[in-house]
């Protein structure tokens, strides 16, 4: 017998002797990580107030994870699509790495296919061939940012290029005197530099600092421009509250920090990364680089939409266009050949939808309410935003399968079909459905409730003919209708309701509902008719047809 233990049944401190695990999974084989130690951390208490700088890799990054990286028309498609939405800042390529990077960088130059307000990026590796070959490639554009980097880790460091921290330190300087040299090379061009200590995230705190202010005191009183620092978390390798406690140690610390553009660029290992990076800027973090839904190397690098969205939320301007969040999403799945899954934040297929019973009545209940008091701010249950701001409807918010209920029945066929169901019917109905579901499987679509209720309630059988023209008797004039139904077919029962109102768009008619109890059980029936007699009539009719032919699916009273 396996005995297993929760950390609750653990007393602290104790190892796990006698407990079998199956497999016994090898943890002795990871050691943690070692926090950097910031006891006055002062990102917790911040909130945010606006958006970061964005900086889209999709074109570079992002393609490099493809299976399939993207053709000439595929990245000038991608190139288009980061432009509409608003980014200011666009990594395009990495030159030296394959010539389709060079190309592509080319054509857009040559082809004046930057926007004024938009910056370039492009990377290079600290080579003194790349680097110059890259900064060459950049010939005729307005504005670009030369980003060169050298792995730091210290695992890199041992076992890849084999060198200490000292050569280390020189190899960045090296490369940033060469990228200082040639930023003037180009008349016309102005190039911000940018340095990027790859691997930041393994690379230890002290030693990433020491080469980010060295490469800075070096470059600041020599260039002209703005500074600026990446710190790439190439491997998510802690959680994000550390993430975030590496970044305010960076940010207290580095030097001419009034003038140096501090970005991050998160990846996704451990599924943080939208956390890490929203942190990253509470603690001093000027500037995020990502991709569009997160494609990426391994589990990609962190989702510009979802932070976007994430400010949009809570009321701050995201600085980029969201308005067609499908668009956008088919563009991105075409560029990349990737799909967008069904419940990725904010953009999946499913994320503004409801199955289950009773989140679907409250939604219903919730856009009634705001309905009928026209409130601007935007408050409903299970619904963070309003899917009519990023380009959605609200058909798909409730969606009907097993575990559904009345209200989103009810809501379904008052916003597709403009009928207000009685509460009673709405319960006979879910039942109904119910039932169908479980039987069939799976999802019924709108299209499909709408028959289902027809052929129950609208329709049982032939179409009921409305019946002859009943004068007023006085009372309870549309319950007269309905006993005249009931004894014209010789059954013994009563009308418990008949109601006749309005239907709203696309129906737009009289519309009846009639609720029979015979031999103690209540049958419904629906009318629909070009007057409030004829609806009646029909309401009345089908109710006693349901009677008559013994439905069995008539609730018990």
């Amino acid at each position: 017998m396996t005995t297993i233990l929760t950390g609750a049944d653990r007393a602290p401190g104790t190892a796990d002797r006698g407990i079998q695990r199956p497999g016994g999974m090898p943890v002795d084989k990871y050691p943690p990580y070692e926090p950097v130690g910031l006891p006055d951390r002062t990102w917790p208490g911040r909130r945010a107030e606006r958006a970061p700088l964005w900086c889209s890799v999709d074109l570079r990054d992002g393609n490099q994870a493809l299976t399939d990286p993207m053709d000439p028309e595929r990245k000038m498609r991608m190139f288009q699509l980061l432009v509409a939405m608003g980014f200011k800042e666009i990594e395009v390529g990495y030159p030296t790495a394959s010539r389709d990077d060079h190309d592509f960088l080319r054509r857009l130059i040559e082809t004046d296919a930057i926007p004024e307000d938009v910056v370039i990026q492009v990377m290079t590796p600290i080579r003194g061939d790349f680097i110059e070959r890259t900064v060459k490639a950049l010939e005729g554009a307005r504005r670009a940012v030369l980003q060169v980097f050298n792995p730091t880790s210290a695992v890199q460091r041992r076992v890849v290029f084999r060198m200490d921290r000292r050569q280390t330190l020189g190899l960045a300087l090296d490369g940033a005197e060469q990228a200082l040299k040639l930023q003037e090379s180009i008349p016309g061009t102005d190039i911000f530099l940018q340095y990027a200590p790859e691997s930041y995230t393994h690379t230890e705190p002290d030693f990433a600092l020491e080469i980010l202010n060295s490469v800075l005191d070096f470059w600041a009183p020599r260039a002209r421009h703005t500074l600026r620092v990446n710190l790439p978390a190439t491997v998510e390798c802690f959680p994000p509250q550390e993430f975030a406690d590496r970044i305010e140690y960076t940010h207290r610390n580095l030097l001419h920090r009034e003038r140096t553009i501090l970005g991050v660029h998160p990846h996704n290992d451990r599924g943080s990364g939208v956390a890490a990076a929203e942190l990253a800027v509470l603690a001093g973090a000027d500037r995020v680089e990502g991709t569009l839904f997160g494609n990426g190397e391994r589990s990609g690098n962190v989702c510009l939409v979802t932070l976007a969205m994430n400010l949009f939320s809570q009321g701050i301007d995201p600085m980029l266009d969201l308005s067609d969040i499908d668009g956008i999403r088919r563009a991105a799945e075409h560029c990349t050949q990737l799909p967008v899954g069904a419940r990725h934040p904010w953009a999946g297929d499913f994320v503004y939808t409801s199955f289950a019973g009773t989140h679907q009545d409250a939604i219903a209940k919730g856009l009634r309410a705001r309905e009928e008091s026209g409130e601007r701010v935007w408050d409903v249950p299970y619904l963070p935003v309003d899917p009519q701001d990023i380009g959605r409807d609200y058909q798909a918010l409730i969606r009907i399968n097993t575990q559904s209920g009345k209200g989103g029945i009810a809501h379904l066929l008052r916003t597709g079909y403009g009928i207000e169901l009685p509460r009673r019917l709405q319960i006979d109905f879910a039942a109904v459905m119910q039932r169908v579901c479980e039987d069939a499987g799976g999802e019924v679509t709108g299209t499909q409730l709408w028959q289902h209720f027809e052929e129950r309630y609208v329709r049982p059988g032939a179409e009921t003919e409305p019946g002859p023209a009943v004068a007023d008797p006085g009372g309870d004039r549309w319950a007269a209708v309905g006993r005249q139904a009931l004894d014209a077919a010789g059954l013994d029962g009563y009308v418990h309701s008949l109601d006749v109102t309005r239907a709203g768009a696309p129906l737009a008619a009289p519309t009846a509902f009639c609720e029979l109890v015979v031999a103690s059980r209540s049958y419904w029936g629906v009318g629909i008719g070009d007057s409030e007699e004829a609806a009646a009539a029909r309401a009345a009719g089908a109710a006693v047809h349901r009677a008559l032919a013994g439905d069995d699916e008539g609730d018990a009273r």
